[in-house]
């Protein structure tokens, strides 16, 4: 098959959809790789990386779209991008639909075959392809946190940690997943106060047995929520629902009980937000203040750390690359029920449901 790797254009977002292993290992199978030049500069793999792995270097996203069968990105594509995709192309990467209805509506109109990162899941119901992504935003949602905590950034001028003689800052983390795990680990071993909340009582027995003393598991409500704000200095929203728009569990006008200068992480931007007031954002201009609270809502949290994160996403993308590439996206849909989960649009038609129901849109429920 003849892949495709264009650069990313979304705001300082400096990841690539193939590292130069990946280029290698597809190559060694007898694919044709073509690099947008400079696509993956920012993830540390220059064009003669690419060319001694075995890939050609385009010039232009232009000439990628055009000569690639299936194209490999990291994040959705952009409107500028739209024009260039065509008919029956694959396109492998997040797409997040349910956040957009302009993007939903795009590729509906391309014709094009999305296969998202992000829906691929396990007999587990675990999401391969979106975990290693969920650990980096996770892990970054805290430094992120501290980092607009302080005073110079708006926030109360906290440190997260304290010191010997102050007290720590309390931390309320909002899902327990991988996001809110790994953000658990992190504002813990800074030596913060933390609550991580969570409906599955399952889950929260686990957390309780892995998780370090100065992490309080708590089942989730409106009521124990309400409470910790009045006490809170950083807020991480972590909810999920697969494929689906996040539930808004902080309203605005919850934002009354926090005192100024709280600051809100909502890591579930990419599917809409669980915060009422969570707009998108970007790493040129991360954060707004809405009645005082500071929101961060970068929709690209692991853009910012790309040599970290295009080899984490390498790492559990490769594998279902080849298979897609080796024996094109109907067989492999149809043998891999994984990857089958991860068709989302089809050559026009909406086969996840989710994201149908997120637009009123027709559902179409056989995709191969």
């Amino acid at each position: 098959m003849i892949l495709g790797v264009p650069k990313e254009i979304k705001n300082n977002e400096y990841r690539v959809g193939l590292n130069t292993a990946s280029v290698s290992a597809l190559a060694q199978q007898g694919h044709e790789i073509y690099i947008e030049s400079g696509a993956g500069l920012g993830s540390g793999y220059g064009d003669e990386d690419y060319i001694r792995a075995g890939a050609t270097i385009l010039k232009s996203a232009t000439e990628v779209y055009k000569t690639a069968e299936m194209i490999v990105k990291v994040k959705e594509p952009l409107p500028a991008e739209y024009p260039l995709i065509q008919e029956g192309q694959i396109l492998f990467t997040y797409f997040h639909f349910a956040s957009s209805i302009e993007l939903t509506k795009a590729m509906i109109e391309r014709r094009a075959v999305c296969i998202a990162y992000e829906t691929v899941e396990d007999e587990k119901k675990r999401l391969p392809l979106l975990t290693p992504m969920s650990e980096v935003a996770g892990r970054m949602s805290v430094q992120q946190g501290a980092k607009f905590l302080e005073k110079p950034q708006g926030g109360k001028g906290i440190l997260l940690g304290g010191v010997s003689g102050v007290k720590p800052a309390n931390v309320m983390i909002i899902g327990g997943g991988i996001v809110g795990t790994e953000a658990a680990k992190m504002a813990a071993g800074l030596g913060a106060n933390v609550s991580l909340l969570d409906i599955n009582l399952d889950r929260l027995r686990y957390l309780s047995e892995i998780l370090p003393a100065n992490v309080t598991p708590l089942f989730s409500s409106e009521e124990t929520i309400t409470n910790l704000l009045k006490e809170v200095d950083l807020v991480i929203g972590a909810v999920l629902i697969p494929g689906a728009k996040a539930p808004k569990i902080i309203r605005k006008e919850m934002l009354a009980k926090m005192s100024p200068g709280t600051v809100l992480v909502d890591v579930a931007v990419d599917q809409g937000g669980c915060f009422e007031t969570c707009e998108p954002t970007t790493h040129e201009a991360p954060t707004f203040t809405v009645d005082g609270i500071i929101h961060y809502c970068v929709a690209n949290i692991p853009g910012a750390v790309p040599m970290t994160a295009t080899d984490a996403l390498n790492n559990t993308t490769l594998a279902f690359t080849k298979i897609i590439a080796n024996k094109g996206w109907k067989k492999a849909c149809a043998e891999n029920t994984m990857l089958a989960k991860g068709l989302n649009i089809v050559e026009g038609k909406i086969v996840y449901k989710a994201i149908a129901d997120s637009f009123t849109l027709p559902f179409y429920e056989n995709a191969i």
